[in-house]
C-alpha cells in the first residue's frame, strides 16, 4: 500500500471511471476533472517547488502527490482544507519513492527514461482509493 491512506472520502470505481451505473441517473463528474482544475490553480506554486527541489540539489526528479485523504509520502505543500480546493498536494522526489518502495529499484531507469521535462510538466502521483498512478500535467504557459 502507498503510505497510510484513510478512507474518509470513499470514491466508487464508477465515479473514478465516470461510468454509467445503469440506474438511469446521468453520469457523475470524474474526480479527475476537479484534479485538473486544482492543478491549474496550483500551477505556479508547484512549478516553484519543482524548480527549488532541482536547484537545491534534492533531486532531478520532483514528484507531486495529489490526494483527497491522509497520506504519508512527501511533504504537504498545498492543503485542500486551507485552500478550499478538492485536492491536497505533497512534494516528494523519485528518491523517496524508491526508498519507500513505491518505485522498485529495478524500475528506476524506466522511470527516469519516461520522466518528462520538469520545466514543462509536473509529475503528479494521483492517489485514489482504488489505487494510484503517475500523470504528467503541463504547466500553463
Amino acid at each position: 500500500m502507498i503510505g497510510e491512506i484513510t478512507k474518509n472520502n470513499k470514491m466508487e470505481p464508477e465515479e473514478l471511471l465516470n461510468e454509467d451505473r445503469n440506474d438511469g441517473q446521468p453520469k457523475g463528474q470524474s474526480p479527475l476533472i476537479s484534479l485538473e482544475k486544482d492543478l491549474k490553480f496550483f500551477n505556479e506554486s508547484i512549478r516553484e517547488v519543482a524548480l527549488e527541489i532541482i536547484m537545491e540539489g534534492f533531486s532531478e526528479y520532483p514528484i507531486f502527490v495529489a490526494h483527497q485523504h491522509q497520506i504519508n509520502l512527501g511533504e504537504l505543500i498545498l492543503d485542500r482544507h486551507d485552500l478550499n480546493t478538492e485536492w491536497s498536494i505533497h512534494a516528494s522526489t523519485m528518491e523517496e519513492f524508491i526508498e519507500k518502495g513505491v518505485i522498485k529499484e529495478i524500475l528506476k531507469e524506466r522511470f527516469i527514461n519516461s520522466y518528462k521535462n520538469p520545466n514543462e510538466y509536473m509529475c503528479v502521483f494521483v492517489v485514489v482509493p482504488e489505487g494510484a498512478n503517475f500523470v504528467y500535467f503541463p504547466y500553463a504557459k
